[in-house]
C-alpha cells in the first residue's frame, strides 16, 4: 500500500505545480511572430525549388526517359513529361526525348509547348523516322493554337467565348 500511495504522490505533484502557475503565464514558450518565418524554406519546398546543374550525361538522360514511358504507360502525362524534360536536360541532343515530350504536352492540352518540344526534334533530326508525322503534328498544332481566341493563347481560357 505504501507504494501506491508513493506513486499516487509522484503522479499528483506535476499537477499540482501546474495549478500554482497563475493563468496568465504560460510553460510554453510564446510562437514568435511570422517575420521571423520569412527567410526559412520548408526542407521540401528548398529541394522542389533546389537549381540542378546538368552536364551532358547520356546514361541519366536515357534513364529519366525510360521512366518517362513508364509513366506515359501507366497515364500519367504530367509525371512523364516531366521525365522527358529531364531527360532533354541530361543530353540536348537525344530526339526521341523531345518527341515524347511533344506528346505528352499535348495530351495535357499544352499546344504551345508541344510546339516547341517538336520543333526542337526536328531540329535534331529533320529526316529522322519520324520527322514526317511531328511535321504534321506541328502544322495541325501551330493552326490550331492560332484559331485559339487572344485571352486562351495568353493563358486566360475563361476570357475565351
Amino acid at each position: 500500500m505504501r507504494g501506491f500511495a508513493l506513486w499516487v504522490a509522484l503522479l499528483c505533484a506535476p499537477l499540482a505545480a501546474a495549478d500554482d502557475e497563475s493563468p496568465t503565464e504560460s510553460k510554453f514558450a510564446e510562437r514568435p511572430e511570422q517575420e521571423q518565418y520569412e527567410g526559412l524554406v520548408d526542407e521540401d519546398e528548398q529541394y522542389a525549388t533546389r537549381q540542378q546543374a546538368y552536364a551532358f550525361n547520356p546514361v541519366q538522360a536515357r534513364n529519366e526517359l525510360k521512366v518517362g514511358i513508364y509513366y506515359s504507360k501507366k497515364g500519367s502525362h504530367r509525371a512523364a513529361a516531366g521525365r522527358y524534360l529531364e531527360a532533354t536536360r541530361w543530353d540536348t541532343n537525344l530526339a526521341e526525348a523531345y518527341w515524347r515530350l511533344g506528346m505528352a504536352r499535348e495530351k495535357l492540352a499544352q499546344p504551345a509547348e508541344a510546339i516547341d518540344a517538336y520543333t526542337q526534334f526536328l531540329n535534331i533530326e529533320p529526316s529522322g523516322k519520324k520527322a514526317r508525322e511531328v511535321g504534321k503534328r506541328l502544322a495541325k498544332l501551330r493552326q490550331a493554337v492560332v484559331d485559339l481566341p487572344l485571352a486562351a493563347q495568353e493563358g486566360r481560357p475563361e476570357a475565351a467565348p
